[in-house]
């Protein structure tokens, strides 16, 4: 780790001349971009384990969550992308890797033969979903549940096609989340994605689908819908829903989760804007917020999250509030008395240059 943490903070260093003079470091047709994000939360049941989405599991502290350093290059029609990440929040996105802090979120090389054909190999973010595992891609600081219970990211080919307002893309990959199929016998996944963007009209369609065999011997099949609409300058929309279905094969017993968030965002002048995010998730097959034993029958729980957003360049403030109800009493109060809500206020502080 310390190695790691070195060669990160050479490499920040470096970062920090080359904004001096960019182009006696970096050669022509490099690119080096980053950001950081900080927070503080509070849980209003003074139970750290409340926190059941990725990233804030916390309360009543300070954190650093993650550093990212992203290098890109391109020659003609080749490029490559190297994204590292290192704090709590890169440890997590890369969860089945060794628990180390430093982390290869991205790394891939791409080659497009045609102006409307691209192929790409190497480890990259999933297709699947709304939300993105940077914090200054998000309006919202915590994550939803669909995010925290789909595909992080996935590893091996895909090719991306563009034929003017519709694009597609077709994948195959390693078991979900993990960088590397050696000892899983080589069992691979299947993705796939048709996109809709109109140059004319501000509106963006996408259909996504991932499956295959996992590495409990469980078949899994993802459909996930993504819409967004700038509906006026001032006012966007965003919609995301999910199905997840298993089938296990040993027993063939059956199960699955479903899920559904409306984004609505309003900017009222250029350096202020809020985000309201409304999350309903199904999860009555237990196989994922249910998943403890304590509650075989599963539920459900929706979730609410008021989100702030001040910036100045390239810095945002974001502060926040969340309500999470839930169906069954799936929180605790103080770890001790089981409730079926949790409240928490944050503040989220992100850089990115």
């Amino acid at each position: 780790m310390k190695k790691s943490l070195f060669a990160l903070l050479a490499v920040c260093s470096a970062m920090s001349v080359s904004a001096q003079d960019s182009t006696r470091l970096l050669p022509v047709g490099f690119k080096l971009s980053g950001s950081a994000d900080v927070y503080y939360k509070y849980n209003l049941n003074e139970n750290a384990t409340d926190g059941k989405t990725s990233f804030t599991n916390t309360h009543n502290s300070f954190e650093l969550n993650m550093i990212s350093l992203k290098l890109e290059s391109s020659f003609k029609n080749v490029g490559l992308v190297a994204d590292l990440g290192f704090g709590k929040r890169a440890e997590d996105f890369s969860y089945n890797d060794d628990r180390t802090r430093f982390a290869i979120k991205q790394l891939y090389i791409s080659y497009a033969p045609a102006s409307w054909l691209k192929f790409t190999m190497g480890s990259y973010s999933t297709h699947v979903g709304y939300e993105l595992v940077d914090a200054y891609a998000n309006r919202n600081y915590s994550m939803s549940y669909m995010f925290s219970y789909g595909p992080f990211f996935h590893t091996g080919v895909k090719a991306d096609m563009t034929f003017g307002s519709h694009n597609f893309m077709v994948g195959v990959f390693n078991p979900t989340d993990f960088k590397s199929a050696a000892g899983w016998g080589g069992i691979k996944y299947v993705g796939a994605q048709y996109g809709f963007a109109p140059a004319e009209v501000p509106f963006k369609f996408y259909l996504n689908y991932i499956g295959g065999i996992d590495t409990l011997k469980t078949r899994n099949d993802q459909l996930d819908a993504v819409i967004t609409y700038q509906v006026s300058p001032k006012f966007s929309l965003g919609y995301n829903g999910t199905v997840s279905m298993y089938k296990n094969k040993p027993d063939d017993t059956k199960g699955n989760w479903f899920g559904s968030a409306l984004y609505l965002s309003y900017d009222p002048v250029e350096s202020f804007g809020l985000t309201l995010r409304g999350e309903y998730l199904s999860d009555k097959d237990g196989k994922k917020f249910y998943s403890l034993a304590e509650y075989p029958e599963g539920g459900n729980v929706f979730a609410l999250t008021l989100s702030g957003q001040y910036k100045i360049g390239g810095f945002t403030l974001i502060p926040e509030v969340r309500m999470d109800m839930a169906s069954e009493d799936a929180f605790m109060k103080k770890a001790e008395t089981p409730k079926s809500n949790s409240a928490n206020v944050l503040l989220a502080a992100i850089y990115k240059f």
